[in-house]
């Protein structure tokens, strides 16, 4: 998985990179005019809780690889001093300061914008952001993939990442054999090393019945800083797109690859099902909402008959 030098390198992960170009076609009319990252489970947006996440993991940089279309992202991740001062002269004291707090302050964060115009794929958004990287491995964090957990997947993941420097870490998930269609896999090499699972490379969206393995890729990625030669001059993958998943594999042999089973659970809210699933859940989490999970029970039962 990694050489002895490998281990005694300090793997400090400082920039963790917001791939949000994509137009969220599957959430149409929604998404016309609001970006699918800024869409609600119930009234925090997707992308504060992969900000936040960020912020957890201790990272000091964030680049966001956005589309032209999409100015209300840097409109919503920045402060908004006279919304703030608005509600407070109304006395709303306690939403202005939510507000500050989750916004991201430019002379304080490290916070970049760069454009991706094209939907090129996964790899050539996070080469757009190549520029601004800091020294060193890189995060990249998916929105659309919401995972709840008692402590953040990156920072589960920088902690074994700095821990045992394995060149590219995913956070990778148990499927079923008839959904690998959807996920780069893994190609496991070896034992499970705790949470860590060795391996040799992955594969994108094999058919089921040549999945090397059953572990799914999701949007958690810590990546040796070479990711950036790898995907130069990368030809096109599947989908005619610069995949993510075929860089990766490029460098495995060379850094090491590894797999990394989170403990939270995983939303898939790129898809209508994956967001309402991911907002029942979130109000689960809030007693404020029993009342109203209650009224739905007979409901659900009824509609399930």
């Amino acid at each position: 998985m990694s050489t002895p030098e490998q281990k005694t390198r300090k793997a400090k992960v400082r920039t963790a990179i917001f791939p949000v170009a994509g137009l969220g076609t599957r959430f149409l009319p929604a998404t016309k005019a609001t970006p699918k990252e800024l869409l609600p489970v119930l009234d925090r947006p997707l992308l504060q809780f992969a900000i936040d996440e960020a912020r957890e993991a201790g990272v000091e940089r964030i680049i966001f690889v956005s589309h032209p279309s999409k100015t209300a992202i840097e409109r919503y991740v920045h402060a908004d001093p006279e919304l703030c001062a608005t509600l407070r002269a109304k006395g709303k004291d306690d939403i202005a300061d939510s507000l500050d707090a989750a916004a991201l302050d430019p002379e304080q964060d490290q916070v970049f914008f760069v454009m991706q115009p094209e939907p090129l794929g996964l790899g050539h958004a996070v080469l757009c952001a190549v520029d601004h990287v800091l020294p060193g491995p890189v995060a990249v964090i998916l929105p659309d993939d919401l995972i709840m957990g008692e402590k953040g997947c990156l920072s589960e993941m920088l902690d074994a990442y700095e821990a045992a420097a394995p060149g590219h870490m995913v956070a990778t998930m148990a499927v079923k054999r008839d959904e690998v269609h959807a996920y780069g896999v893994l190609v496991p090499e070896g034992e499970a090393e705790g949470r860590l699972l060795p391996a040799s490379g992955m594969v994108e969206k094999p058919d089921p019945d040549e999945a090397p393995s059953l572990q799914a890729v999701v949007g958690r990625y810590v990546l040796d800083g070479s990711i950036f030669d790898d995907l130069r001059g990368l030809p096109p993958g599947r989908g005619g797109e610069i995949q993510l998943t075929d860089a990766i594999a490029k460098g495995a042999e060379r850094v090491g690859l590894c797999g990394f089973r989170f403990s939270g659970t995983r939303f898939d809210c790129g898809s209508k099902v994956g967001m309402l699933r991911a907002t029942l859940a979130y109000a689960h989490l809030h007693s404020e909402y029993d009342a109203v999970l209650q009224e739905q029970r007979p409901v659900l039962a009824l509609a399930a008959e």
